[in-house]
């Protein structure tokens, strides 16, 4: 799977940290990053990181266009919820992206957990599975 990588500021050792916990499971996908957040999870973890440029400069845009394209099959993107960002607009955007493309995302660390435990479980064809349901009537 395709897996990108996105952490503010105040996030990024967070997100060193998650990388490195789930190594074994990440090391088996392709992973992108913003340029700060990749190059810290590289100096840390030696995987190989795709690195966009850094959020407020586009990398967010950038992402946002592999989304868009189809080129995506997850987003963790550790947020903080508490400080202004300059690039708010990119940030929603991305978010937007991910519900309309239905990628799975996660902002915080307890959801980007259970995506990676789920994708180590064999959980990797929920796409398809999402595509099933769209033409499946849900009874409750």
């Amino acid at each position: 799977m395709k897996i990108a990588l996105i952490a503010h500021d105040r996030k990024k050792d967070l997100m060193v940290k998650l990388v490195s916990a789930y190594k074994h499971i990440l090391e088996k996908h392709e992973l992108f990053a913003t340029g700060t957040t990749g190059g810290r999870i590289q100096d840390a973890t030696h995987l190989p990181v795709h690195r966009f440029k850094s959020g407020p400069l586009g990398g967010d845009q950038q992402i946002g266009a592999m989304i868009s394209e189809d080129a995506l099959d997850m987003v963790i993107f550790l947020r903080d919820p508490l400080a202004a960002q300059p690039h708010e607009p990119d940030v929603t955007a991305l978010i937007r992206l991910s519900d309309v493309y239905e990628i799975p995302l996660a902002t915080n660390i307890g959801t980007a957990e259970i995506l990676l435990r789920g994708l180590d479980a064999g959980f990797a064809d929920f796409r398809e599975v999402v595509h099933e349901m769209d033409h499946t009537p849900l009874s409750f």
